[in-house]
């Protein structure tokens, strides 16, 4: 049976209370499933109009409701105002840095533009990073209590007797909780848009993070949609995709300090020391065996990779200006890359070298560079355990079901 037949008049059937008027005022004709002949949608059918139609009728809800309103303008300002904040605080530090230099004529302009580009580009990665805080708080709202508050209301079980298949119904959730979740996004475009145009960032750096953004609120979405169809709770649904967010966002970070005890160990590596006269002066650099405790990142460094952070940071291109010191996804991105490569043996403590340091120094980064890009698998596992949720929730949503939670409310 085609799609089409969604929104054509069902044949009689004995259970008329199955050809009640769908809700939202979609216009649907229901009919149970399957049907008496064993045609009808499986549960992994995905009809783009039975899709549309879920997604239109939760679009239409949340239009309709004056709190994603409130959302939606709450967002708005509070973006603004930590921007307008942001970007005065640190061009004010940028700023007061280069005054009263004395510079040479012309000098001084050249170090103002330098100054306004290194600005930027923290402002730029600051900004980038907040409103990814800010959406890993919000984002789990729009999904979150989707199936569970409809079978609390005695909706879900009227989908569930139409031709939409549980696919469908799962899949025309998680759409509309990720378009809410774009408007957002497409809210906090213009703030992004404002500090990118102070300089200092490549426009492949903000086409990405865009990108890597919107996918990481699908991300959200579709872990809340899957809690919802667990749980059934709202309040349940809601804590606990906080507690997927948290984990995936600062938790897998805290994970990869908590487990440095179980990489370290004490062996006997080679150092290169500084080695000096009886009167303390320096003589030149010496190799030696000894026993040292040495923490080997390069054990578990995957636990940084699905963390959005650091998906953001590692798939943003380089900043316009050679020096990434005070670049926040730089920081981020070599320091992740840092942990890959772990300990470099001879341990380098021959710091009188100042020559061999910077010659170490650039060995390293070059090491650092060669290394494949970190957040396709970071992303990669994102997406995965998205997936994993929406594959969790639309079996939950087949019919006929065996079991209901105590105190579930069928229609």
């Amino acid at each position: 049976m085609s799609d089409d037949s969604l929104t054509s008049a069902a044949a009689p059937r004995p259970d008329d209370a199955a050809h009640a008027p769908a809700p939202g005022g979609a216009g649907l004709l229901l009919a149970a499933r399957p049907l008496p002949d064993g045609t009808g949608p499986g549960t992994w059918h995905l009809g783009w109009a039975g899709v549309r139609t879920v997604a239109v009728l939760e679009l239409r809800q949340r239009i309709r409701s004056t709190r994603w309103t409130a959302v939606l303008a709450l967002w708005t300002g509070v973006l603004a105002l930590l921007t307008i904040l942001v970007r005065w605080a640190v061009h004010r530090i940028y700023d007061a840095s280069f005054e009263g230099e004395g510079l040479a004529p012309g000098a001084d302009e050249a170090a103002a533009r330098l100054a306004d580009q290194v600005a930027g580009r923290l402002t730029f990665g600051i900004i980038v990073f907040l409103v990814l805080s800010l959406a890993g708080l919000v984002s789990p709202a729009l999904s979150a209590t989707s199936i569970n508050g409809d079978r609390q209301a005695g909706v879900l079980a009227t989908l569930q007797t139409t031709l939409l298949s549980p696919a469908q119904i799962v899949v025309g959730k998680l759409l509309a909780a990720w378009a809410t979740g774009l408007a957002l996004l497409a809210a906090a475009v213009p703030f992004i848009g404002w500090i990118y145009l102070d300089g200092g960032t490549p426009f492949g750096r903000l086409a990405v993070v865009l990108a890597v953004l919107a996918l990481t609120i699908l991300v959200v979405c579709a872990v809340g949609l899957g809690w919802s169809a667990i749980t059934a709770r709202t309040s349940s649904s809601a804590v606990l995709t906080y507690l997927t967010v948290a984990f995936l966002g600062p938790g897998l970070p805290l994970l990869f300090a908590l487990s440095v005890p179980l990489v370290t160990e004490n062996t006997s590596v080679a150092v290169r020391q500084q080695v000096y006269t009886a009167e303390g002066a320096p003589t030149g650099c010496r190799v030696t065996q000894e026993e040292r405790t040495i923490t080997y990142t390069n054990r578990s460094w995957w636990l940084l990779a699905a963390s959005p952070y650091v998906v953001v940071a590692d798939a943003s291109p380089k900043p316009l200006t050679e020096n990434g010191s005070d670049d926040p996804m730089t920081l981020i991105r070599d320091s992740v890359r840092e942990a890959r490569l772990g300990p470099r043996f001879p341990l380098e403590e021959c710091y009188e070298d100042l020559a061999r340091s910077q010659q170490y120094d650039r060995e390293r980064q070059a090491q650092r560079e060669s290394l494949r890009a970190t957040w396709p698998y970071g992303l990669a596992a994102d997406l995965v355990l998205g997936g994993l949720f929406v594959v969790v929730a639309v079996r939950r949503l087949r019919t006929p079901t065996r079991r209901l939670p105590t105190g579930t409310r069928v229609a």
